[in-house]
């Protein structure tokens, strides 16, 4: 019997072991080293409620992600309308943009400035120097950029957006412009065609972490072991191929293969063979984290978006979900609403290591600020941090990066995916697309590059969508 160890337990880990679970042949072992699955797409009860680690919709036009993700959930999910706003300067902005509504609350003269400003780049453009400043500036103009990109990628990456790299850009935005935004204004009655902020999406009921307690249940099921709790210090590696995993306590447990979502840097700084340029370039990547602070306030009906963007420059908060806006089984019979507040920040700043009352009075003091909770009081808080969350895109990182990537390929039988392992700015479908090929190269020999999942930004495979009724062909 192969057996086959996995770090985590979140979207790619567990889809690599649910799909490897399904051969008799193998016998998979998944480390956690929190006490629940689903990693960063995790769901907690909280107050007698069901949240998520912040907004996690799910969409894919990938058939084989979403075939799999429908044996999992089953019938076990609602279609979501998406609303979501822009929040600057006390007003609200629909998200994507329109013209019209922006035009309504900008006023006409900050619009004639957002239109002669885009005019200005389409006669003398801004010289692409490779930074997310250069790139948004010459896609919608200085004062659009300004409003509408600066202040949230900064605060998100904890950095200028002269040093922020464009591919931030090209994942997240690249079909995305001021005419294609008016173009969708005109068209099928206003709705958004941009596919990446898709207007319904598919979410489990039981919160999204469901369907990675249902891939862990699965892979147990078929004898499969997960420890909870359990950190790994690194891989063990000896002439050039894995062989085990390094265990807290400092003994190696053996394995055929391994495979690795645990954040990047401390892998590779755990593999004793790593040559000096590799870890050099190692050191010069970094993850961001995020700090959630749920509030628990006394009012079914506070505002109608299932998620917000924080754009203002006087508050440190990027973002806030209300659970309210989801599902009803999320909530049942309460009559609260949950809201989630989230902050980023590095290991050194002083707000990851303020005490978590100190948290729920900025977030209480800041939800304030924005009157979404007007008349109503904050009954209760609860705060959690999730370290490393987001890799960060410095200018030039694929120079970093690309080396690393090289050299990982050489190791054999040692595979790194997800969001942490494979330092890409994954959804939850580039996970579970990850960790689907992985089992596929391992249990069939099949030769996908898992390095290439998330960075073609134009190629969609259009097979599949999933709708009420379930699955639907669209091509």
């Amino acid at each position: 019997m192969k057996k086959i160890a996995i770090i985590g337990a979140g979207a790619a880990g567990l889809t690599a072991a649910y799909e490897l679970s399904k051969d008799p042949s193998v016998r998979v072992t998944v480390y956690e080293a929190s006490d629940t699955p689903g990693g960063m797409c995790k769901s907690l009860r909280l107050w007698d409620c069901t949240v998520d680690a912040g907004p996690h919709r799910f969409f894919s036009y990938d058939a084989r992600v979403n075939q799999l993700w429908l044996e999992v959930v089953g019938r076990d999910y609602k279609m979501v309308n998406r609303l979501t706003r822009i929040y600057y300067r006390k007003k609200f902005f629909l998200y994507p943009i329109t013209p019209f509504d922006a035009l309504q609350k900008v006023g006409l003269w900050t619009a004639i400035r957002c239109v002669c400003a885009y005019m200005k780049e389409k006669i003398l453009p801004t010289r692409q120097d490779g930074s997310f400043e250069t790139w948004v500036t010459h896609r919608f103009g200085k004062t659009l950029y300004k409003m509408f990109f600066k202040t949230y990628s900064e605060k998100l990456w904890g950095m200028d957006c002269r040093d922020l790299d464009d591919d931030f850009a090209s994942q997240r935005i690249k079909k995305l412009s001021l005419t294609s935004v008016i173009i969708n204004s005109f068209r099928g009655g206003g709705r958004n065609k941009h596919k990446t902020l898709v207007d319904e999406f598919a979410y489990p009921t039981g919160g999204t972490g469901s369907v990675y307690q249902r891939m862990a249940d699965a892979v147990v099921g078929a004898g499969g072991v997960i420890r909870y709790n359990h950190k790994i210090r690194g891989i063990e590696v000896e002439n050039g191929a894995a062989t085990g995993v390094l265990l807290s306590d400092g003994t190696v447990e053996p394995y055929d293969e391994v495979i690795s979502t645990m954040p990047l840097t401390d892998a590779v700084n755990s593999l004793r063979e790593a040559p000096p340029a590799i870890k050099a370039k190692i050191e010069k990547l970094r993850y961001r984290n995020t700090i959630i602070v749920y509030l628990k306030i006394d009012k079914p009906d506070l505002f109608s978006d299932n998620w917000l963007y924080v754009h203002s420059p006087d508050l440190q908060m990027g973002r806030i979900t209300n659970f309210r806006n989801w599902a009803p089984e999320l909530y049942g019979e309460h009559d609260d609403t949950i809201l989630a507040l989230e902050y980023w920040c590095y290991d050194e700043d002083p707000l990851w290591r303020q005490p978590d009352e100190t948290l729920i009075r900025l977030a209480t003091d800041e939800i304030r600020q924005t009157g979404l909770a007007a008349g109503s009081r904050v009954q209760d808080g609860f705060v959690y941090k999730i370290p490393k969350s987001y890799p960060t895109y410095h200018r030039g990182y694929k120079n970093d990066v690309a080396p690393v990537e090289a050299y990982l390929k050489t190791v054999r039988r040692c595979h790194f995916i997800g969001r942490y392992g494979a330092f890409k700015y994954n959804n939850q479908d580039h996970s579970i697309l990850m960790g689907w090929m992985l089992a596929r190269n391992l249990l069939h020999g099949e030769q996908y590059d898992l390095w290439a999942v998330n960075t073609d930004y134009d190629n969609y495979q259009e097979g599949s969508l999933i709708t009420r009724t379930g699955l639907v062909t669209t091509s």
